[in-house]
């Protein structure tokens, strides 16, 4: 029977958005994918990492699975791995991830930002907030059916459920994981595109914290490798997971 891999997307997207890489990774996986919390079909949930970590526990249906997050859903990927242990995460991939910020001042700053930002998505139909999301330099440079896709996909969601996924698992309501990642024993892949300069720096610092990483940097792509180079994804989950098989 093939292993559980639990996909975690990131925010504004749905479970559609890692639909190419499960299909890439060409049933090797028992590819679980939800709608996380305030997203697609999940839209009137909220949750706090706790939670959601909780749930993605309960996804999972075997005692052991393989863990994988994109952006907002690195950040829970991370925080369940580190939460539900190494005997039930038996390894991780990071893609556009980040462990949380650091400096208290700059989290608060965050979390005011990301609240008034959620009272005004509130003010908005989906379409105008999908549009004003996807033109972030962030995503610039993305292929044109990507950012077709990608919009498409942010069209599932709601204002109101946006609104309650950024005041329960922003960045700024995230508690930093910088000083646990050293409790992670388990294989531990790092994806980021090449011209996605920021995580790609995010991606570095936090190889040189973890016991067994490696660093993937997928050329050409940008902040949403999973939805430009979904092959190449799929190849960093098989070698990560494959290297905790191997582990074991």
């Amino acid at each position: 029977m093939a292993p559980a891999l639990v996909l975690l997307h990131g925010f504004t997207q749905t479970r559609q958005s890692w639909r190419l890489t499960a299909q890439a990774l060409q049933g090797r996986y028992r590819a679980l994918v939800p709608d996380l919390p305030g997203h697609g079909q999940a839209l009137h949930r909220t949750a706090s990492f706790d939670a959601v970590a909780a749930y993605v526990r309960a996804l999972a249906p075997t005692p052991a699975f393989g863990l994988a997050g994109y952006s907002m859903g690195g950040r829970i990927a991370l925080h369940a791995a580190l939460t539900l242990g190494p005997g039930i995460v038996t390894g991780l991939v990071l893609v556009g991830a980040s462990p949380g910020l650091a400096d208290p001042q700059e989290r608060a700053r965050r979390r005011a930002a990301d609240d008034a930002l959620a009272d005004r998505i509130e003010t908005l139909d989906i379409e105008t907030f999908a549009q004003e999301w996807g033109s972030q330099p962030l995503f610039a440079g993305q292929p044109a059916r990507v950012a077709a896709a990608t919009h498409a996909d942010r069209l599932r969601n709601t204002p109101q459920g946006m609104a309650a996924a950024l005041r329960g698992l922003g960045t700024g309501v995230m508690e930093p994981l910088w000083d646990r990642l050293g409790e992670l024993a388990i294989p531990v892949t790092l994806v980021v595109g090449e011209r996605d300069t920021k995580f790609r720096g995010i991606a570095e610092a936090m190889r040189e914290r973890l016991p067994n990483a490696q660093l993937a940097v997928v050329e050409g792509a940008g902040h949403a490798v999973q939805l430009e180079a979904p092959a190449a994804v799929a190849g960093a989950v098989y070698q990560s997971f494959s290297s905790s098989s191997a582990s074991a």
